[in-house]
């Protein structure tokens, strides 16, 4: 670790495996596999070759940083796969799929995407509000694009759906820049919380 800042080993990435529409986020999943590849950390993703998917996979790859791609065995005829990741996981189910890219990340980051980055994302906000993890969450909230998201989150709230003491643990980031950053400080920050603490978040 470098001053109040802790070293990111890996990454997982939820993205869609379309492009979109705005140009700006082919632009940020390529500025954010650049700077992965320049800290050396790690991208865990969902293996595909297409979207924003592959523009983030390939930016780590050229920049000779590393990748692990993470596919079910029924999407590997519907969803291209990238061959040249540094390693390459073949799972039977997506519970399968989200437990091992669960397991293997540090800390998740939401760039655009469509139902499928939704539901990893907000599966992964979930099991932190409950406690059952402390991993950093950033959602990469590229010229507004997860507004409605975040305004939704907020009427939650408003109703008492999302109460007092279980509020979402994430940060939102206005840039791929920012990514990694916020993340370096968040687990930093983790690592001052007492036991204590820890041991009871553990028995939620």
């Amino acid at each position: 670790m470098t001053g109040s800042r802790a070293n990111v080993e890996t990454v997982c990435v939820y993205c869609g495996s379309g492009a979109g529409k705005n140009h700006a986020f082919a632009e940020a999943a390529r500025r954010l596999g650049e700077s992965f590849a320049a800290a050396g950390t790690r991208l865990v993703y969902g293996g595909g070759d297409l979207g924003l998917m592959g523009i983030v996979a390939r930016a780590v790859l050229e920049n000779g940083g590393e990748v692990t791609g993470i596919m079910p065995a029924f999407l590997h005829n519907r969803e291209r796969m990238l061959k040249d990741v540094s390693e390459l996981v073949i799972v039977d189910t997506m519970h399968e799929r989200k437990h091992q890219m669960f397991e293997r990340s540090d800390a998740f980051v939401a760039l655009p995407g469509g139902l499928g980055t939704l539901e990893e994302f907000v599966e992964q906000l979930t099991w932190s509000q409950l406690g059952r993890h402390r991993k950093p969450i950033v959602l990469v909230n590229i010229e507004g694009f997860w507004d409605p998201l975040l305004e939704l989150f907020d009427k939650m709230t408003s109703h008492n759906f999302i109460r007092s003491g279980f509020e979402l643990k994430m940060t939102v980031a206005e840039s791929a820049d920012e990514v990694l950053p916020v993340i370096e400080q968040a687990l930093a920050g983790l690592e001052t919380v007492p036991q204590a603490d820890t041991d009871a978040m553990e028995k939620l």
